[in-house]
């Protein structure tokens, strides 16, 4: 039988080529989908900034550590509320998490209690990673690169909310405080630890200082808070400033700093 194909049949074209697309050649185009579909949806939700929460998937609203299952959900209703004051013709400060269970699902779950959109970044693991049921569906994304599902946290975020987790959760945090130690994201970034006896215990950040590996400045770009009403003040105090700050790109994706800055 002969290879050659039919007369007069088409080869598919190159962007409905399944085998071509998942090839490693294609791996470009993967990337930069990962970019390009969540804009997308972006735009058409006038998604302009957001607020991110982490934590672990593991904890449970049942479970021992609960009550920062609760905590986190409480906090996110309220930043949903207090963000509907600012909202003209875009939706701004929307709650953002990994889509998964855990802190993530309660701050998807808070954010649709009071009845906002919220937002999902979800990433395809062997365990634990599931979209939960609390997204809002236009913006429940999937992503296989790591480093594209970090882009989004990143640079949509105003404020991040770090609740007790694991290494993904500390990946997490370390990323995001490594860009603004380094200014590489040209806004102010607020970030709140939540469960000041956790994180102390984890992280001794003084040691870090006491060793020189960090500057006594940098204890600077985060803070602590122990209960929703806490953590809720230093987003308000934080964010308000920039609510009113208008800006040509929605989302309002922000650019790096450039060394001279």
């Amino acid at each position: 039988m002969s290879d050659q194909p039919a007369k007069g049949s088409r080869p598919p074209l190159a962007y409905k080529n399944e085998e071509f697309l998942n090839g490693p050649d294609s791996r470009p185009l993967r990337i930069i989908s990962e970019y390009l579909e969540p804009l997308s949806h972006f735009r058409r939700q006038r998604i302009r900034d957001t607020v991110v929460f982490f934590g672990s998937a593991r904890i449970q609203e049942d479970g021992p550590l609960g009550q920062y299952y609760k905590d986190a959900r409480t906090l996110a209703a309220m930043v949903t509320t207090w963000a509907k004051t600012f909202r003209e013709r875009t939706y701004r400060f929307v709650v953002c998490s990994g889509g998964g269970p855990g802190i993530m699902e309660a701050a998807n779950r808070g954010a649709m209690d009071a009845r906002g959109k919220t937002i999902g970044l979800n990433i395809g693991l062997p365990f634990e990673q599931f979209p939960n049921p609390y997204i809002t569906r236009e913006l429940n994304f999937e992503f296989h690169y790591f480093f594209m599902r970090k882009f989004w946290f990143a640079y949509l975020s105003k404020a991040l909310v770090v609740f007790p987790g694991g290494f993904g959760t500390m990946d997490e945090l370390f990323e995001i405080l490594t860009l603004a130690q380094t200014k590489k994201l040209a806004k102010k970034m607020t970030i709140v630890l939540y469960g000041s006896v956790f994180w102390k215990e984890i992280i001794n950040f003084d040691a870090l200082v006491k060793y020189g590996t960090i500057a006594e400045k940098d204890l600077e770009l985060f803070h602590f808070a122990d209960t929703p009403e806490a953590a809720m003040e230093i987003l308000r105090e934080s964010l308000t400033e920039s609510a009113s700050v208008a800006g040509p790109e929605v989302p309002a994706i922000s650019s790096s700093a450039k060394p001279q800055e």
